[in-house]
């Protein structure tokens, strides 16, 4: 069996998959009748090879090759206009593509092609054997004119595809008529041409009907990087052998050799694929996408810079971000259900594009992707699945309306990886940060009861009095100020507890930070009183203007309060206390939180503000991680001074006093 009935094989098979692919679809069905045309041709040079009338079937041979552009040509007329613009009764350049094909087969059989005395053994050429190149060569070059000027007036997927089939198919072309001339000087080059083939034919035609989309330039450089690399590591590989043959045994020689040849690829192929990038915005994309994820920890203010980047990435004014469950994706003011057909069919797909689907078969749900695609103005969507946090990441197509590639797909799904991480992370830490607020609202349950508990004894109190003493004013007006105060008082505990208990997204803003302590001394001195602690206040700073969130700072507040309370708690020493004081920095407003306790041990001082960190029976060590992630996003930060004997634990806070920004 000869190369060419392998490359036969191989071209009936990629055409067939092609067909299969989308048989609905024009180029589909066009390319698969080239790729039966371009098995015959391979067919009839397989018995040229291997057969016992090779002259005969050489004449066959090049007699359907020669037909091959008109094939050609009508791949590139389904691309760029579905043959709407052909009447092939009274088209030109139909019977042009027709009859000049038609002529240089019948070529073929003369005997100016294959003069009479030509044998097996002494092949000779006449002068129409060369006119027969020269011709093909014209109406190769004809195709490639005729295509460009195509191509200036197409655009997305068809303007794409007509790019990798000029390139592809007029140079495997080229290269064949080449090979041809070349052997009728070494009578080598025929036996190359079923290798050159299969390598053009078979690219091309997979690059343009499924959904793997390169441009020219990208499989140019997919060729050449291989070749480059090929040659690089085989060089390198005779030549270390060679030197090292002599010295040790060939068995060890080979295993070295394998062994430097790999590293030397690997290095070459790192170095090739710096050198030979499709896209270098993408590693600033990459870089960006880090830088965001590191910056900030709100869900809405990723999704926001990530939409940012997306569009940078794709050059386009439309990108959109879905986070959610599996039941329910939202992102703006669009949200998709995350088990319907849409949902469905990217998750069976992983990325797609509207060339990609055009491509492929059709079914219920890739038709509602694509519906959704145009509905979205998007060229291209892909999802990425965490454990907790699915995302949807779609960019829509940009000024030149070129179509998104495969190598553009798999950059965008390191990116959607790098965003589903980050937003799955600031998910997971709302949830934490609540589930901390709830803990802390627990720790105030019964000192709560007790601080609502008095103020209602007294109302109860006065309202049992009421009916002996109501004719009495001062008694009367005594009795109305005590129950709008001790009203209020209640009404102030209720808030702070559903204040501290719900979820909060933190923004920094001018406040001044005193009166926010002292609102929040009694959850404080209550816990403190239950507990038999004393709790001392020192506030020095003026003036107290601190730009941060309100929400965050009392949180911090109670948070370091409560594990001071429980830290001399547990230490029981002779004079429980708690101090909180502030005072003016250069850089801002600091915030002391010191305690009576026993201090922090040096063991577990460099990992304080990790999370899981805790010395106590209860809790998981996550409020010290939470304060230090609010302060980090608020531009504040929080410390601890080293340990000292007899001395305990003493956490500062520093609030900034303006905005970073100015």
């Amino acid at each position: 069996m000869s190369s060419a009935f392998f490359a036969a094989i191989a071209v009936l098979g990629v055409g067939s998959l092609i067909l299969w692919s989308n048989s609905r679809h024009l180029v589909n069905r066009t390319v698969f009748t080239c790729s039966i045309h371009i098995a015959l041709w391979l067919g009839a040079m397989h018995l040229t090879i291997s057969g016992v009338d090779g002259l005969y079937w050489l004449r066959w041979t090049t007699a359907i090759a020669a037909l091959i552009p008109l094939h050609f040509w009508l791949v590139k007329e389904a691309i760029s206009s579905d043959f709407k613009d052909i009447c092939p009764w009274r088209s030109m350049q139909w019977w042009f593509w027709v009859l000049v094909p038609s002529a240089l087969a019948v070529l073929c059989f003369t005997s100016y092609f294959i003069p009479a005395a030509s044998t097996a053994d002494n092949r000779l050429f006449g002068f129409g054997y060369y006119i027969y190149i020269l011709g093909s060569l014209g109406l190769y070059v004809t195709l490639a004119f005729d295509s460009v000027r195509k191509i200036r007036v197409l655009s997305g997927g068809r303007r794409l595809a007509l790019q990798v089939w000029l390139w592809g198919g007029c140079a495997a072309a080229t290269t064949i008529l080449f090979l041809m001339m070349l052997d009728a000087v070494v009578k080598v080059g025929f036996r190359l041409s079923p290798f050159v083939a299969l390598l053009y034919y078979a690219g091309t035609a997979l690059a343009i009907t499924t959904h793997r989309i390169f441009e020219a330039r990208q499989l140019m450089l997919i060729g050449l990087g291989k070749v480059i690399l090929v040659v690089l590591v085989g060089g390198v590989a005779y030549f270390f052998f060679s030197a090292i043959e002599s010295f040790i045994p060939d068995e060890v020689a080979f295993f070295c050799t394998v062994a430097v040849s790999l590293w030397f690829a690997r290095i070459v192929r790192r170095r090739l694929d710096a050198t030979l990038q499709f896209f270098p915005e993408a590693t600033e994309a990459r870089q960006a996408a880090f830088a965001a994820a590191q910056r900030e920890s709100r869900t809405e203010n990723l999704e926001s810079a990530f939409c940012a980047i997306l569009k940078g990435w794709g050059q386009s004014e439309r990108a959109i971000i879905l986070s959610g469950n599996k039941e329910l994706l939202s992102g703006g003011s669009v949200e998709l259900d995350g088990q319907g057909t849409v949902a469905n069919a990217i998750r069976q797909l992983r990325w797609a594009t509207p060339e990609r689907l055009a491509r492929e078969r059709a079914t219920p749900d890739r038709i509602a992707l694509s519906e959704f695609l145009a509905e979205q103005q998007l060229g291209i969507l892909l999802i990425e699945e965490g454990t907790a946090l699915t995302i949807l990441a779609g960019v829509g197509y940009g000024a030149s309306r070129r179509p998104f590639t495969y190598p553009q797909a798999t950059q965008l799904m390191e990116l959607a990886s790098i965003m589903e991480n980050a937003l799955e992370r600031a998910h997971f830490s709302i949830k934490v940060q609540h589930a901390e607020q709830l803990a802390t609202v627990g720790l105030l349950g019964a000192s709560l009861a007790h601080e609502i508990r008095n103020p209602l004894v007294s109302i109860k109190t006065f309202v049992q009095l009421l009916p002996t003493h109501h004719h009495d004013p001062k008694f009367r007006d005594k009795f109305f100020r005590l129950i709008l105060d001790e009203v209020g008082r209640i009404d102030q505990l209720t808030e702070q507890l559903l204040d501290l208990a719900s979820p909060r997204t933190y923004s920094a803003e001018l406040i001044e930070l005193h009166p926010l302590l002292r609102s929040s001394m009694d959850l404080v001195a209550a816990k403190a009183s239950h507990k038999n602690v004393q709790f001392l206040t020192k506030f020095d700073a003026s003036p107290d203007v601190a730009y941060t969130d309100a929400s965050a700072a009392k949180q911090v507040m109670l948070n370091l309060c409560f594990n001071a309370i429980q830290a001399v708690e547990a230490h029981n020493p002779e004079e429980k206390w708690v101090q909180i004081s502030t005072r003016n920095t250069p850089v801002g407003i600091e915030m002391v939180v010191a305690d009576s306790g026993p201090g922090i041990s040096d063991e577990i001082r460099p990992r304080l503000f990790q999370p899981f960190q805790t010395t106590k029976s209860t809790g998981f060590g996550l409020g010290l991680a939470i304060c230090s992630d609010i302060l980090e996003n608020l531009n504040a930060g929080i410390t601890v001074d080293p340990a000292e004997p007899g001395r305990g634990a003493t956490f500062r806070v520093i609030f900034p006093c303006q905005p970073l920004s100015s």
